[in-house]
């Protein structure tokens, strides 16, 4: 049987780096001829051909990311495919091998692509996103969400405060910082307003500030207002920079840990997480439907070919593929809408193919 897992192992694993290296390369010829469109968009601002090259190279990891579950399934596929059409899944099957036994063999190696694809989407793509963001705002301005910029909250024992940061610039700094304390009783104490930020160990080193101090005497809320300009300004946070870019840059573009802790700061605050936890839960399941792609390409080894047939069923796993990955959207989409639990909106569809798989894995073992 080792002989028999070395000849699987080897021909999926050519078929599917095969696979996703056509789909990639379509993806970066896309990616190529957008950045040689802003070379004319941006003729003004330094950027260069160099530049668009290394932006592309920057996007793959994430395409290849994407790509991973249905170019496993349709690598497995055309070999599960040919194997039957040649008659040497039936001769592998006359020889011992077991449907169990097959399954567990497609498993295990499924098992390196769920490797693969976790950290193709946990550390490689969400490092060359950012260093693609980056990039981008030395030519493009600052990042911003939009003319107001992200808006944070954070509570601790004597209130609780409302941070709004408009923009990163290209050096990971805060640009446009504007913080709001009040107090235990909901009353504005401070609104701080800085030009520039940096990150600190437990806090945030402001420049250029102009701070607003609030006092109340007796039945009137605001009774005096201290105005004071300061260079520098060290304001103690919780907030961390991941937190802040959370905010400001797409969920796509962060780690599993960061997500995690993001949306621990949005709940202990009360602020509504539910986009960030299907997000969370996406990045871990998404990994694991490679295991789906496997299971649901393995029916094909029990079929039946004539002459021609393969690149009809092919393309059916592309359309199954393809269907999967929509669906994986929609669910992600409309669980946000209708606010439902979101590790069973993002692992439904992953459920739902594992059971038509083997289903019709199961139908074909006992028809043939």
């Amino acid at each position: 049987m080792k002989t028999v897992q070395r000849l699987l192992y080897k021909e999926i694993i050519q078929a599917v780096v095969f696979v996703a290296c056509g789909f990639l390369a379509l993806f970066v010829f896309f990616d190529l001829v957008e950045e040689l469109q802003n070379l004319t968009r941006m003729a003004g601002t330094g950027f260069r051909l160099q530049h668009g090259l290394i932006q592309v190279a920057l996007k793959a990891p994430g395409h290849l990311y994407e790509l991973m579950p249905i170019s496993v399934l349709i690598g497995t596929i055309f070999v599960m495919a040919r194997l039957a059409q040649s008659s040497e899944f039936t001769i592998l099957r006359t020889g011992g091998l077991e449907p169990v036994r097959a399954l567990t063999m497609l498993l295990q190696l499924g098992l390196g692509f769920v490797l693969l694809t976790f950290l193709l989407g946990d550390y490689i793509a969400p490092w060359s996103e950012r260093q693609s963001t980056l990039l981008k705002s030395q030519f493009r301005g600052a990042i911003t969400t939009g003319q107001t910029g992200a808006w944070l909250k954070e509570r601790n024992a004597n209130g609780h405060s409302a941070v709004n940061v408009k923009a990163f610039n290209d050096k990971a700094h805060m640009l446009g910082v504007r913080i709001h304390q009040f107090n235990a009783q909901g009353q504005l104490l401070t609104i701080t307003q800085a030009a520039k930020g940096e990150f600190g160990e437990g806090i945030w080193k402001l420049s250029e500030v102009a701070q607003e101090t609030l006092t109340g005497n007796g039945q009137q809320p605001v009774t005096q207002i201290a105005t004071r300009q300061l260079p520098t300004l060290d304001w103690p946070t919780g907030i961390s920079a991941d937190m802040v870019a959370a905010a400001l840059l797409s969920p796509e573009q962060m780690k599993i840990w960061d997500l995690f802790l993001y949306t621990r700061h949005l709940s202990s605050n009360n602020q509504n997480a539910q986009q960030y936890e299907i997000q969370l839960w996406r990045k871990v399941f998404y990994p694991l439907s490679c295991l789906v792609m496997m299971t649901l390409a393995l029916p094909f080894a029990y079929l039946h070919f004539r002459s021609g047939q393969i690149a009809g069923h092919v393309f059916g796993g592309v359309m199954a593929g393809i269907s999967f990955y929509l669906l994986n959207n929609v669910f992600g989409h409309i669980g946000n809408l209708q606010n439902w639990v979101p590790w069973i909106t993002s692992a439904a569809p992953s459920l739902l193919y594992t059971l038509i798989s083997l289903t019709a894995f199961a139908w074909m073992v006992n028809k043939q």
